[in-house]
């Protein structure tokens, strides 16, 4: 089971998809604008997105640099331009696949099957071992990309894991800000802005604020670091 977004302003579409997939045993959300799909999943962990690009209020391959902008989640193109350019295009820009209408419910399944497998890194149904980092009462396990407080899981999206998994392998030191760019984000340089945005997000649902940390703590101009509450 993957949870997935489908982000399609044709409602007879969307409505396919959804039915389709809930079938196939899926978590399944849907929005009709490229706002709304930039909304969510800065809000919930999905494992997959299904865009099309045909969207009301921004074309979807600029919907597509925005949410590089804020995740890795894999993300397959969905829609019925089949230009040989904008597909490379596309695929340059962080897409993971491309299917053009009409497909069947079938080969759609076949692809998010291959696009999932590559991101869990691992053969289908393949079950990895638990190397659990505790900090307290947070456990994350960056093989299952799972993360827990006090035994309750976490919904996290993909990139705020990846920088509580980073922090929790250094319990207790301050890792600059720089340093998570490069790591976290993959840039060598960038705005601060977007590493406290995910940290605000991240301590929404760690169940602290700024003001009152528990986890996570900022030291102004050198960087930040995750330990258990004192």
């Amino acid at each position: 089971m993957a949870r997935v977004l489908v982000v399609e302003d044709d409602q007879f579409v969307r409505s396919a998809l959804i039915r389709h997939l809930t079938e196939a045993g899926h978590a399944v959300r849907s929005v009709g604008t490229a706002l709304e799909a930039l909304r969510e999943v800065a809000h919930v962990g999905f494992d997959l997105v299904v865009l099309d690009l045909g969207l009301p209020d921004l074309d979807g391959g600029e919907a597509l640099k925005m949410l590089r902008g804020i995740t890795d989640v894999p993300v397959i193109i969905a829609t019925a331009r089949d230009d040989e350019a904008e597909i490379v295009r596309l695929l340059n820009d962080g897409a993971d696949d491309y299917l053009t209408k009409p497909f069947s419910v079938e080969h759609l399944s076949a692809r998010m099957a291959a696009v999932l497998r590559r991101s869990r890194g691992g053969a289908p149904g393949a079950e990895p071992p638990s190397r659990a980092t505790r900090v307290g009462g947070l456990s994350i396990d960056p093989l299952r990309r799972q993360a827990e407080l006090d035994g309750i899981a976490l919904d996290l999206t993909r990139r705020e894991f990846d920088l509580l998994a980073f922090l929790a392998e250094r319990p207790g030191v301050v890792v600059p800000r720089k340093e998570l760019l490069a790591e976290v984000w993959q840039q060598s340089y960038g705005d601060d802005q977007t590493i406290d945005v995910h940290l605000s997000w991240l301590r929404r649902k760690l169940g602290e604020t700024a003001a009152r940390p528990r986890y996570l703590h900022t030291l102004r101009g050198v960087g930040v670091k995750l330990e258990p509450p004192r």
